[in-house]
């Protein structure tokens, strides 16, 4: 099963040329319809099938997550058995790194047990990029600082394809805390690519005029750009990353930018309601809109799972075959 669905995929396999995925700023269109094309295929064999696949029989891979999280790493976990991969949980709380051991030789430690490739996720912006250059085996970023979080942004943008068909033409609204948004910065580099136009809202204490030198639109009102809106996403505000307090107070927050009900009458009729999760209900988003037929949200987390699938195998095929891949392909 694993030899026929590999020669299905062999075309794309052959396209790929990253032994890491890092981000989504440093990808091409093409390597982005790549993985979610792949995504799509492997997700798809998988429920068809109902048991796992065997493409990545007898490799490993190591989930290395320095910051707490649900979501990603029982995605990824998820992703790699659904692959064959056997998995190595490690957590920087208990370990040999809050005993004074360096990151990269905690890292290398696990690549000595046998990893085909790790899943990072750090507090750091960049600690992906650095780890991939003292590892031979493959490195995913699965969030690093507010910089990227390239499966969060493919998923978001999987979800969308599915619903719409086509990115091109599309208006996306990221609403929130796009200063301390790594969700928001894959999405952007990500959705205009494929040629949707990106809006970003929120107050103006974390929504920055820099970003109209990229192309993005910048709005600071959301009643403002409801109406012309395809697709909102509304991210979470990121209080743990925020020195100081960004707006007066979480009710104000919410009486701004908060999707709800009469937003909504507002809005497209088709308009796609997501959120990368996890949902602060009443805040971002009412229960009504998180929980009506315009949200996308658990769809989101399914596709997180075949985008991530398509991470891993793209990214270990291509390490596999790193002989054959230029210098300047390697990342």
């Amino acid at each position: 099963m694993g030899g026929q669905l590999s020669e299905e995929l062999g075309t794309w396999a052959a396209s790929w040329r990253h032994r890491h995925l890092l981000g989504l700023e440093s990808l091409s269109a093409a390597d982005i319809t790549t993985l979610l094309d792949t995504a799509e295929v492997l997700s798809g064999r998988f429920k068809s099938q109902g048991q796992k696949l065997d493409l990545l029989s007898g490799k490993t891979v190591a989930n290395l997550f320095f910051e707490n999280s649900t979501r990603t790493r029982n995605s990824f976990s998820l992703a790699s058995k659904r692959l064959g991969a056997d998995t190595i949980e490690f957590a920087s709380s208990g370990s040999s790194v809050s005993k004074g051991e360096t990151f990269i030789d905690t890292a290398k430690t696990i690549e000595a047990m046998g990893a085909d490739a790790v899943v990072v996720r750090h507090a750091t912006p960049g600690t992906a990029s650095l780890l991939s250059e003292h590892l031979d085996c493959s490195v995913l970023n699965a969030g690093d600082g507010a910089h990227e979080h390239p499966t969060q942004g493919l998923l978001d943008i999987l979800t969308i394809r599915q619903k719409r068909g086509s990115l091109r033409g599309l208006t996306v609204g990221l609403v929130g805390d796009i200063a301390h948004s790594r969700t928001a910065r894959s999405n952007i580099w990500g959705l205009q690519k494929l040629g949707a136009h990106v809006i970003v809202c929120g107050p103006a204490t974390l929504v920055s005029r820099k970003w109209e030198a990229h192309g993005v639109e910048v709005a600071h009102r959301l009643d403002d750009i409801l109406p012309k809106c395809d697709v909102l996403n509304l991210l979470r505000i990121q209080f743990e990353r925020q020195a100081i307090r960004p707006f007066p107070s979480v009710r104000e927050y919410a009486l701004l930018y908060a999707m709800n009900a009469e937003r909504m009458r507002r809005a497209k009729p088709d308009v796609l309601i997501m959120a990368p999760g996890p949902i602060n209900r009443g805040v971002e988003i009412t229960p009504e809109v998180a929980d009506g037929p315009h949200s996308v949200i658990l769809q989101q987390v399914g596709n997180g799972i075949a985008v991530r699938m398509a991470g891993l195998w793209l990214s270990i095929n291509a390490n596999c075959n790193k002989a054959g891949v230029s210098a300047s392909d390697r990342s």
